[in-house]
C-alpha cells in the first residue's frame, strides 16, 4: 500500500497547478453551453446556480480533506491546496453572479432585502465575505507580508465559511434531503478532526 502511496505521490508532484486550475474550470463553459441549449431543464438559471455552488462547496470540502489525507493516508495533496481554495472562491463567486446578474436582474434593492429577510442568503453571503480575504491573500507576496504563521491563522476562516456553505445547502433546498445532509455531516466529520490536532498540539 505504502509503495502505492508513494507513487501516486510521485506522479502527483509531476503534475503542474496550471493543470488543476484548467481541469477544475472545465465545467463552467460546459454548464454554460447547457444553458443555452435548454440541457439544464425547465429553470436553467436556478440550475446554473445550483451547480456552480455544488462544485464551490465540493472543493472547499476537498480543501479540507488535504491535510487528513497526508496525516492519515500520505497522500501529499499540499501542492494544489492554495489552487483548490482559489477555484472554491471562483466557484462561489460565479454562484453569487449568476444569483445577482441573471436570477436577480442586477435589482439591488430587492437583492439586499432578500439578503436580510431569506436566513439562506444572508448565510450564504457572510460565508462569500468570509472568503474575500482569503482569496486576496492566496498569493506568495501576501505570504511574506503576513509570515507564515500570520498567513495561517488568517486562513483558518476557511473552516468557518466551509461550514457556513454547508448551512446554506441545507437551508437552501425544500424540505429534508440527503444531499446536503451528506455534505454536512462530511463537513462536520473534518472540522471535528482538525478541532482534536489542535487539541493535541
Amino acid at each position: 500500500m505504502t509503495a502505492i502511496i508513494d507513487r501516486i505521490n510521485t506522479t502527483l508532484r509531476r503534475i503542474p497547478t496550471w493543470a488543476v486550475y484548467i481541469l477544475c474550470l472545465l465545467p463552467v463553459p460546459w454548464l454554460l453551453y447547457l444553458g443555452m441549449t435548454n440541457g439544464l431543464g425547465r429553470e436553467p438559471i436556478k440550475a446554473l446556480e445550483h451547480e456552480l455552488g455544488e462544485i464551490a462547496l465540493q472543493l472547499l470540502i476537498v480543501g479540507l480533506c488535504v491535510t487528513p489525507l497526508r496525516k492519515y493516508a500520505g497522500l501529499n495533496l499540499m501542492k494544489f491546496r492554495r489552487a483548490i481554495g482559489v477555484l472554491a472562491f471562483t466557484y462561489v463567486a460565479l454562484h453569487l453572479a449568476v444569483w445577482v446578474v441573471l436570477d436577480m436582474s442586477l435589482l439591488w434593492q430587492q437583492m439586499w432585502a432578500d439578503v436580510w429577510k431569506r436566513p439562506y442568503i444572508t448565510i450564504g453571503m457572510a460565508g462569500f465575505i468570509l472568503l474575500l480575504p482569503l482569496a486576496s491573500t492566496s498569493n506568495n507576496l501576501s505570504v511574506r507580508k503576513l509570515g507564515a504563521a500570520g498567513w495561517r491563522k488568517l486562513h483558518k476562516l476557511t473552516y468557518v465559511a466551509v461550514l457556513l456553505g454547508g448551512i446554506h445547502y441545507i437551508w437552501l433546498v425544500k424540505g429534508i434531503q440527503l444531499e446536503p445532509i451528506l455534505y454536512m455531516a462530511a463537513i462536520l466529520g473534518l472540522l471535528a478532526m482538525r478541532a482534536v490536532e489542535i487539541r493535541k498540539n
